[in-house]
């Protein structure tokens, strides 16, 4: 049993304020706190729940197209929404791919950008070394099991990836998170929004203590957009690999412009701003294609077991340019 309080705040000024106090946790959906809670991955003196603050919850437009989607916005209420499903087809996607649908009712997504890694060494309940849990004590996936870990960004500290679905769609849609504090806030691009273990494997975030995610928002429609998840098994399951890509095309099928994030390949969201150019020009099932996505994996850095990885990356990105190219607004 672990001794903690537990309040609940009613409004968002509420919610900053405790947010503030050291050895406070934040409650929003509660799927991946708990598991924090029962592995010890998370031990707060005290639990305030933010789920019922009014007006967290919204989905509204934006001038020039766009979104705003409260944190509090159930996954399943996001992918449902007729905008979203329209101009945002990878977010919706990448929700629907993300859990089970009893998940998606009660997750939401401000929170699912906060997950943490799966790695079954950060994740284990017996003591193993893990830079994260213990810092100092070491990376026991460097000796141990890696065939789930990075390709990109990875250091001897940390091989681990980032597990959200949605924040690799958004990382291609050039998304951003609205934060707050007590003093001010932030507009913060998703790609921008995690850190990598070479600036420390002390946190997942940028957030400061007492910084909590208000809304993300969303730019322009890009209803050529796609999300490809590969996995295990079709049934809820973490991608090896996922891909999702935003296409701005010409009248003749040619692409004038793209964004292409892979997931599960690092600790964020990783963008191949390689690929991005050298597709330019060319149609999405051109032979040339295939060249401009090795180009851009060349630039990887798998660890012995995450090798088998870059075939499976490759397929991904292709699959989700023909179907971000085969959308239609």
């Amino acid at each position: 049993m672990i001794p903690l309080t537990y309040a609940r705040a009613t409004t968002f000024d509420e919610a900053l304020d405790a947010a503030h106090t050291p050895g406070t946790a934040v409650l929003a959906g509660g799927t991946e706190l708990i598991n924090w809670l029962r592995l010890g991955i998370a031990v707060p003196d005290r639990v305030v729940d933010i789920s019922r603050i009014p007006g967290l919850d919204r989905i509204e437009p934006l001038p020039g197209g766009g979104l705003r989607i409260g944190t509090l916005v159930r996954l399943n209420d996001v992918a449902a929404h007729p905008s979203v499903a329209r101009d945002w087809p990878a977010l919706r996607t990448a929700i629907h791919k993300s859990a089970s649908a009893q998940l998606r009712n009660l997750a939401t997504i401000g929170a699912n950008l906060l997950q943490k890694t799966r790695c079954a060494y950060f994740r284990s309940e017996e003591p193993t070394p893990c830079n994260r849990r213990v810092p100092g004590s070491g990376c026991a996936a460097q000796e141990g099991h890696d065939d789930r870990h990075a390709l990109f960004g990875w250091t001897d500290d940390c091989i681990a990836t980032h597990p959200s679905d949605p924040a690799v769609a958004l990382a291609a849609l050039d998304a951003h998170v609205i934060t707050r504090t007590v003093t001010g806030g932030r507009r913060i691009p998703v790609m921008e929004f995690h850190v990598l273990p070479a600036d420390g494997v002390d946190r997942d975030t940028v957030l400061e203590p007492g910084e909590l995610i208000e809304a993300i928002e969303l730019g322009a429609p890009a209803p050529h957009s796609a999300y490809v998840k590969v996995r295990e098994r079709e049934s809820y399951e973490y991608a090896i690999v996922s891909a999702a890509v935003a296409l701005r095309l010409r009248d003749d099928g040619v692409i004038d412009s793209a964004r292409i994030a892979l997931g599960s390949v690092a600790m964020r969201p990783w963008r191949l701003a390689e690929a991005e150019h050298r597709v330019v020009g060319l149609a999405p099932g051109d032979d040339a294609v295939t060249g401009a996505i090795e180009a851009a994996l060349a630039q990887a850095r798998p660890v012995p077991g995450s090798a088998y990885k870059l075939a499976i990356a490759r397929g991904a990105m292709r699959r989700a340019l023909i179907t971000a190219a085969g959308v239609r607004s």
